[in-house]
This record gives C-alpha cells, structure tokens and sequence, in this order.
C-alpha cells in the first residue's frame, strides 16, 4: 500500500513538474526570440514595410484580438451560464439533459475551423452580414460556449447542492437562491471559466480568419468593420515567411496578452471573497 501511495506521489510530481516545465520553456524560448523587437513603436503602432508586416507595429491586432475576446466572452459568458443553470436547477428530464450535455460535449470537440467555416457560410453567406468584427465574435462565442458551459456547470454543481437544499427548505424562491446565493459562491470559479472561454477566442486564427479578419486594418470603429487579430497576423507572417523575428514578437504578446487576462479575471473574481 505505502510503494502504491508513493507511486502516485510520484508519478503526480513527475507529470506536475513536465506540464510547468513546458509552460516555463515555451515562454522563455518566445521571450529569448521575441523580445528583440518589442518596442513602444511595435507595441503601439501599425504594420508598414514592404511585405507590409515587416515594420511598425501590431497595436491594431492587439485591439481586435481584445475586442473579439470580449464580445465573445460576453456572449458566451451569458449564454453559458444560463445553460449551465437550466441544466441543475431546472431541466426535470433526464433525456433532455442527457440530449444538451451530450450537444455540448461534440460542440466542444469540433475543430475551430470548421467552426470558422460554419460562421461563413451561416452568417456571411446565408444572412448577409459583412465580414467584420461582429459576425467574427459570434463565431467565437459559437466555439467557446460548450467550453464554459461544461465548466460553469461542474462549477455549480459542487458549490450550491447545500445551499439549495437548505434555502428552499426555508421558503426562499429558486431563482433568489441562485442569483442572490448560488452564482456569487462559484464566482471566482465562473470568472475562471471565462477567462479560459476568453483566451481559447483569441487564440483562434480559423475562426477570425474565415469571418472578419484581414491583412491590414485600423481599429475597429463599430461591429460591421473587419478587423485584425493577434493569430491571424502571426499566421500571416509565418506562412508567408514575412518576418520571423516579428513572427515572434507578435507570439510573445498574444501570450502575455492571454496571461494577464487570467491574472484579472482571477482578481475580479477574489472580490467576493473579502
């Protein structure tokens, strides 16, 4: 029992320090590469030079890549966290639950480029709507809605049976209960799941690809102009050999970018602790 026991303790320690290991090397190799060309200028301008992308800066992809983070965060945030509470609290059917889960569990396993695929054809070609930040950000939230749904819904199944249970023993409506008790005690568990659902869209070059972004754009100034995003410019310069040391730059923020997005969707979440 005690060679079992310290096995797994093993094993566990093995696999934790491989994973951080990875993390560790694959920040420190896009830092050592990429840090030679950050700058203010490529940092807060425009990409210019001749292959356009091999001067200036990035600062218009950084703002889509956040805006489309966003919106999608939002609208997947919502929805999500509706389903995810229908799901527990309110769906009687077996059936019906064991239908919706199973949905978003294939949802989840689509590849985001048929997903990109999917947002073109259905928003783009069948209902019109331009290429532009916003059929983008609908895309996104289509591909990332399963991701925060299942972990929202994990989330509140393992904060709120007790509270439930002893709040409507009490006479207190459901829907109080989990507003008012249920969703602020999986708070910080909720914003995790969002600034994973958030990052997993900004990492995403099909998607964007297929719906609203382009080469070269400024900042988006409403929903119905195209855009340009982090993975997609860093595709560009990769796949078209434009600049590798840009390349690198553009890799090194979009991973800075995703670590302080978690670092401040975990803050805001630690609010309702104090």
């Amino acid at each position: 029992m005690k060679m079992k026991d310290s096995l797994f303790k093993l094993w566990v320690l093995l696999s934790g320090s491989i994973v951080t290991s990875v993390a560790a090397g694959i920040f420190l190799y896009l830092f050592f590469k990429g840090f030679s060309v950050i700058s203010p200028e490529f940092i807060l301008g425009s990409p210019r030079g001749i292959p356009l992308g091999t001067e200036g800066g990035i600062f218009p992809a950084i703002a889509g890549s956040l805006m489309s983070g966003a919106i999608a965060g939002i609208l997947g945030g919502a929805l999500s966290l509706c389903t995810a509470v229908y799901l527990i609290f309110y769906c009687k059917s077996e059936k019906i639950h064991s239908y919706i889960l199973h949905a978003l569990q294939c949802l989840a396993g689509i590849p985001s480029v048929v997903v990109g695929l999917f947002g073109y054809s259905f928003l783009i070609v069948s209902m019109r709507i331009p290429k532009s930040l916003l059929s983008a950000s609908i895309t996104l939230t289509v591909m990332i809605i399963p991701f925060i749904s299942i972990r929202i819904k994990k989330a509140l199944e393992h904060t709120s049976k007790e509270q439930l249970i002893g709040s409507l023993s009490l006479g207190i409506p459901r829907g109080y209960t989990i507003v008012r008790l249920i969703i602020p005690a999986s708070f910080r568990y909720i914003m995790t799941s969002l600034s994973l659902g958030v990052v997993f869209a900004m990492g995403a070059a099909a998607p964007v690809m297929f719906t609203g972004a382009v080469i070269i754009s400024g900042v988006p100034s409403s929903l119905s102009k195209p855009f340009m995003a982090l993975p997609y410019h860093l595709y560009i310069l990769v796949n078209e050999g434009l600049s590798v040391e840009m390349a690198y730059g553009t890799a090194l923020v979009l991973m800075v970018t995703v670590l302080l997005i978690n670092i401040i969707c975990r803050i805001i979440g630690s609010f309702e602790d104090i």
